[in-house]
């Protein structure tokens, strides 16, 4: 009954809450459209025989030289930009949720295990966690994929995990080191309970929130960097769509006046980027009330 309350309570908080709203909806359309993006688009712009170089640089259907059939107009490969967009789309979330997903079971067990047990253990790992937090998450995410032969979607997701685990380490180890002092932890560990079900079953529950907060920001920080990365050239390779890529490539076609090869990617990425922002922001405020930003 009472999670019942407690679960309306934060619905109730939600629906009153116009900018997590918008955020949702948002961010739920940019989910759907990458998951049916075979459907949606009108061509698969990564399947040479759907690419045609007549279809070189097509301005927006609304415009003179456009053409119904690329909404969005096309890029220096004939591909169409609204297609590129979506399979661009899958990319930037995938990479996201895999990254933030594998960033925070790693740090979560890393930080807990050394707040729970302390000693040489908690300092191994949290010197390891300082010689990690010491440089760029953007260039060590660099220097490791310099040293991959070949890249993929899941190389740069690996070099973003080496890079990114350390907030959640050491997030969940400062929950874990309060949370241990408590009475109950005291009573669990009299009773004979096992270091597992301690740790997993009394401590993990009442030290996640926030590090749960911390995954919802930090979604909209990895889409971000796996852009960065892609623009840079060292991300995904050409042959895989990426919205970070698309800019990259039409950012050298801007000043001969094609901007729709820059303008839609990198609005769709700003979108992408605030919906997150918008939805963590009432996440965080429901986990944590004293940073509420309502007045």
């Amino acid at each position: 009954m009472i999670q019942l309350i407690k679960k309306s309570k934060h619905l109730n908080s939600f629906f009153k809450d116009p900018s997590a709203i918008i955020g949702a909806v948002l961010l739920l359309l940019f989910i759907f459209c990458a998951v049916f993006a075979p459907m949606l688009a009108p061509m698969d712009p990564y399947d040479l025989k759907n690419i045609d170089l007549a279809n070189f640089l097509f301005s927006p259907a609304w415009m003179d030289t456009g053409n119904m059939q690329f909404p969005l107009g096309t890029d220096d490969q004939g591909r169409g930009i609204l297609s590129t967009i979506l399979y661009g789309l899958r990319t930037s979330l995938l990479v996201g949720f895999s990254a933030v997903t594998i960033c925070s079971i790693l740090g979560i067990i890393l930080g807990m295990l050394g707040g729970y047990y302390g000693g040489i253990l908690d300092s191994f790992i949290m010197r390891i966690a300082d010689t990690v937090f010491s440089f760029s998450t953007t260039l060590l995410a660099i220097l490791l994929l310099g040293v991959f032969e070949s890249r993929n979607i899941w190389t740069v997701v690996f070099a973003i995990c080496i890079a990114g685990w350390v907030k959640y380490a050491r997030t969940i180890r400062g929950s874990v080191l309060e949370v241990k002092e408590n009475a109950y932890i005291t009573a669990a560990k009299a009773s004979g309970a096992r270091d597992f079900r301690i740790l997993f079953k009394h401590i993990l529950p009442n030290a996640m929130p926030p590090v749960m907060v911390l995954m919802a920001v930090d979604l909209a920080v990895v889409i971000m960097l796996e852009a960065t990365l892609s623009f840079l050239g060292v991300g995904t390779p050409i042959t895989e769509p990426s919205l970070g890529m698309m800019i990259a490539i039409g950012k050298n076609y801007v000043y001969a006046g094609m901007w729709w090869m820059v303008v839609f990617p990198g609005a769709t990425l700003i979108l992408l980027v605030v919906a997150i922002n918008l939805f963590s922001d009432w996440f965080r405020d429901e986990m944590n009330p004293k940073l509420a930003r309502r007045t």
